[in-house]
């Protein structure tokens, strides 16, 4: 079989199918993260990525090859969720530069596209490592550009591309200690792999793409029932987040319940109001408005992996439309320089609010927003400037995204944590230019040492510590240091390792899954143990982490 020249339907079908293979295999990409914690998984960001590069494909009505590889580029760009979903951006972004005038493509024409397509990941990437991703693109890209010069039959670059980057991706536990400590492959890697094997499983002619049920239709249904904001107010919402999931069924490490859908319908029944269930055998999509979106997550992973994650602030929603129907326009004051911070937690939201965050942006851990979504959180505050705080380094790349493809001048602040985020704010001065609050708010990072506790999803030993699934762990600055089977056995052990003798103040804020009485043991203890240290307790309300801790 012989594919002499691409055209831009074969190139649609070719996304299709990388899509429904990547989304087939979601779960076994996130097994292969080398951290045990319910963090932001790469399968779960590289899929939501590329799936929102493939749904710009559909919508293209084009037959030109390289404005079609443009909506793919453009998809990923402002769909990119996670390090590993923006690397996956830059690679098709560089990609469609190099076939843009091209109706129709050759051989060589294509391999030349991946090779662009790496260099234009490198160059995105401040400090590229090998044995990840970019090791396998680079590889089998230059094998792409070999083959190309050996035959005209784009099958056979397509052939040559994938078994080099299968290879590639067995070699990269040799290229990066952890993994080889791990016993896995690099998880973004195999992302791709899959990606690359639904492209020759389109041009060979052996790809179905089967579409999930969809859930819009029902939402917008429900939505316009219960859609009465001009006659209430803003205070009397109830259930105040419009929360959506989909979850792949029986998928992941934190099953541990069979679906049954009348089970599962009632449970999340007693959570809020304007339920919908969607189910087959293999997927359910759920639509409900609550007031604690993270249990409604928690709960989904209970039978399977999180394959899509959605939620709106529907009281600041309602808020904007009732201003609007009451009141005539009012000019907003644009502001010289606004703040932009990612976090979940309305307690932690109140704390970047309180000290001059302009607007916070819900995600974090298990929901890494997108680029398109840290741009329109850009746009509900108007401003001259912004700063961004991704306050987790899997947002890291999504942010500078978003301040690459923003129309004003905008920075980031590579802020880690939610502690190290609220501690850069004590570095903010309104009156300040661009540049000198960056520099004066990164400067404050030095002075804070960031604790989180979670539980693990799988057994594993990393960093010599042995962890068993469903243990506790203390993560201390993004490394595990302690594992154990009580949560404030593993919080105090945890504090231990983060104090010193220049410590002066301990913030502990408790989450969803924590509580104010334990906080205030431990509270009691540390002050005890550490008589010159000042304790501070808040409640956070974050998902996933039932305590953070800061020690300044």
């Amino acid at each position: 079989m012989e594919v002499l020249n691409l055209t831009s339907e074969e190139f649609k079908n070719m996304v299709a199918a990388g899509r429904t293979r990547l989304d087939d295999n979601t779960e076994y990409v996130n097994s292969l993260n080398v951290f045990p914690v319910p963090d932001g998984d790469t399968g779960t960001n590289m899929n939501l990525s590329f799936t929102s590069g493939a749904k710009a494909v559909k919508e293209t009505d084009s037959d030109h090859l390289g404005e079609t590889a443009q909506a793919l580029a453009k998809g990923l760009l402002m769909g990119a969720r996670g390090n590993s979903g923006v690397i996956l951006s830059q690679l098709f972004r560089g990609f469609a530069k190099e076939v843009q005038e091209h109706k129709t493509i050759d051989s060589k024409q294509f391999a030349a596209a991946f090779q662009n397509g790496v260099e234009s990941a490198y160059n995105a990437v401040m400090k590229p490592v090998e044995g990840t991703i970019l090791t396998v693109a680079r590889e089998s890209a230059k094998s792409g550009v070999k083959k190309a010069k050996e035959t005209d039959n784009i099958i056979e670059v397509m052939e040559k591309v994938l078994s080099s980057a299968k290879k590639s991706l067995k070699k990269t536990p040799d290229l990066l200690p952890v993994l080889k400590e791990v016993g896995v492959v690099d998880s973004g890697g195999q992302g791709l792999v899959y990606v690359y094997e639904g492209f020759l499983s389109s041009l060979t002619g052996e790809a179905p793409v089967e579409e999930t049920p969809e859930l819009e239709e029902l939402v917008r249904a429900e939505h316009h029932r219960s859609d009465v904001h001009e006659h209430v107010h803003t205070e009397d919402i109830t259930f105040g987040y419009c929360t959506e999931i989909m979850v792949r069924i029986g998928e992941g490490e934190t099953v541990d319940s069979e679906f049954d859908y009348d089970r599962f319908r009632n449970h999340l029944d007693k959570m809020g109001d304007s339920l919908l269930v969607v189910a087959d055998d293999e997927v359910i999509k759920v639509h409900v408005h609550t007031e604690h979106p993270g249990e409604v997550m928690n709960y989904g992973q209970k039978f399977g992996s999180l394959m899509k994650i959605k939620v709106d602030n529907m009281r600041e929603q309602h808020s904007a439309l009732s201003s609007d129907a009451a009141t005539p326009k009012k000019k907003v004051e644009e502001k010289e320089i606004a703040v932009v911070a990612v976090a979940a937690g309305e307690g932690i939201k109140k704390m970047f609010e309180s000290l001059g965050v302009d607007y916070v942006l819900l995600g974090g851990q298990t929901m890494n927003p997108s680029t398109e979504d840290i741009v329109k959180a850009m746009e509900e505050v108007p401003a001259k400037q912004y700063i961004i705080l991704p306050n987790n380094k899997n947002i890291f790349m999504a942010a500078e995204q978003a301040a690459e493809v923003s129309k004003v001048d905008t920075v980031v602040v590579e802020t880690r944590t939610i502690q190290q985020g609220l501690t850069s704010m004590l570095g903010f001065n309104a009156t300040h230019d661009l540049a000198t609050n960056k520099e004066d708010m990164t400067a404050e990072l030095k002075a804070v040492v960031s604790g989180q506790v979670t539980f693990a999803v799988r057994d594993t030993e990393i960093n010599g510590v042995t962890i068993k699934k469903d243990d506790f762990m203390g993560i201390i600055d993004g490394t595990i240091k302690v594992s154990a089977t009580d949560i404030k056995q593993v919080t105090l052990e945890t504090i231990d390792q983060m104090v010193n003798d220049e410590s002066e103040i301990l913030t502990l804020l408790y989450g969803e899954d924590g509580s104010r009485e334990v906080a205030e043991e431990i509270g009691k203890f540390v002050e005890e143990k550490y008589e010159e240290i000042e304790v501070e307790i808040h409640e956070g309300g974050q998902p996933v982490y039932p305590y953070l801790i800061s020690v300044e």
